[in-house]
């Protein structure tokens, strides 16, 4: 057997048209349920707005173009740990200093799509307005179960092994140390990139503290971080019945989104206009095209349920896991339109943190929402260690 690294291929799917004319004509036979006049979105997905999405999915998007359009980014699969990874890989455009890598991972309900805004404004930030010496190489795998990356045939994998994953990716690519940065799932995935390959990782950026656990005396929290925690409950109280769908049932829901599109995009723009910084109107954060650029990569890679079950796995993480406090330099951008945002306390407690700070716009997927914005967050916290950071070979 040979001991030669896996080798990664150029990868860039085409939609059969078999494909495509299922999924129109399951749009337009869609099952339209009854609403309550005037709901809104008080209990869920606006229906009238549901209405207007599929009619404008069934007959105005452009499928073929908007794919054609993520085949122009550097895209690959290679086998690790088992499973075909599929990942971005660009690196910098004339850099004019060391150039350092980053591996950066999404959160659910998304895949490599949520940073395909931000690439070019890491690895060419010359052309952009911005200094040509803060350039990245840029690793945007898609997580196993998510996009083009295989769902675990066993039991699905949590974040730990996720990072783990992610680690021998960056081997394979000739990264011996890099900088990781995330938000959801993917803020997760980076904490434990940073707990468990620290002699690797030069420092991590995230948009959120994760899952908070605390089994001290609540008498030792300040005042900040117990009225957090409070919040945190009664977010999960009013808004949190998908994720313990998810960690308990997945099966269940993924029968239905899988089988309707219809039901997919429920699932998720709902998600995505509550999560962004739009004011109530989704389209302030994302055109139609663009969500649906996300619906269709989970409709044709079949992805919804294998997605949701890492919720599952990240559910039976054991608690100690969760309140390791990450020792590599740490720095958190706390976008206003994001979910529960701890304070600073919090932060200090859980981490090593040298760099805290709130941009003025952008929500929970500000790396498409604002990517400007999000793009500068990261050059501003990885600058100090791009000398400790090994290039490609």
């Amino acid at each position: 057997m040979s001991d030669a690294p896996p080798r990664p291929e150029s990868f860039a799917p085409q939609t059969a048209p078999t494909e495509l004319e299922d999924l129109l004509r399951r749009l337009r036979a869609t099952r339209w349920p009854d609403s309550p006049e005037d709901a809104g979105w008080a209990m869920g997905t606006d229906l009238g707005y549901l209405r207007e999405l599929v009619a404008y999915w069934a007959d105005e998007f452009d499928w073929p173009a908007r794919e054609a359009a993520l085949g122009r980014l550097s895209r690959f699969r290679v086998p690790i740990g088992g499973l075909g990874i599929h990942f971005v890989h660009v690196r910098a455009v004339a850099p004019t200093g060391p150039v350092l890598p980053l591996v950066l991972s999404h959160g659910w309900p998304d895949s490599f799509w949520r940073y395909t805004k931000v690439v070019p404004l890491l690895t060419d930030p010359g052309a952009h307005g911005a200094d040509p010496a803060d350039a990245f190489d840029v690793v945007v795998p898609d997580m196993p179960g998510y996009g083009y990356s295989d769902p675990p045939t066993g039991p699905p994998l949590d974040s730990i092994a996720v990072a783990g994953l992610w680690a021998r990716l960056m081997s394979v690519l000739g990264y011996e140390r890099f900088g990781a940065a995330g938000g959801d799932i993917g803020s997760h995935v980076s904490r434990y990139l940073g707990l468990d390959h620290p002699d690797r990782v030069v420092a991590v950026h995230r948009m959120d503290a994760g899952v908070p656990v605390f089994s001290g005396d609540p008498a030792d929290l300040a005042p900040e971080e117990r009225a957090w925690l409070a919040d945190a409950a009664a977010w999960g109280g009013t808004e949190g019945a998908y994720a313990a769908m998810h960690r308990t049932k997945p099966q269940t829901a993924a029968v239905g989104l899988t089988d309707s599109p219809a039901g997919l995009a429920a699932w998720i723009v709902e998600k995505l206009r509550a999560w962004s910084d739009c004011d109530g109107d989704i389209e302030r954060s994302f055109t139609k095209d663009e969500i649906l650029t996300n619906l269709t990569l989970y409709w044709l890679t079949g992805t919804i349920g294998s997605s949701m079950r890492m919720y599952r796995a990240n559910a039976a993480i054991p608690p100690a896991q969760l309140a390791r406090r990450v020792e590599v330099p740490s720095g958190f951008s706390l976008f206003p339109g994001d979910i529960v945002r701890p304070p600073r306390a919090w932060l200090d407690r859980t981490a090593n943190v040298v760099r805290v700070t709130e941009p003025a716009r952008g929500g929970h997927f500000a790396p498409f929402e604002e990517p400007e914005l999000y793009a500068e967050e990261l050059r501003a916290l990885f600058r100090p260690f791009r000398t400790a950071a090994a290039t490609a070979v």
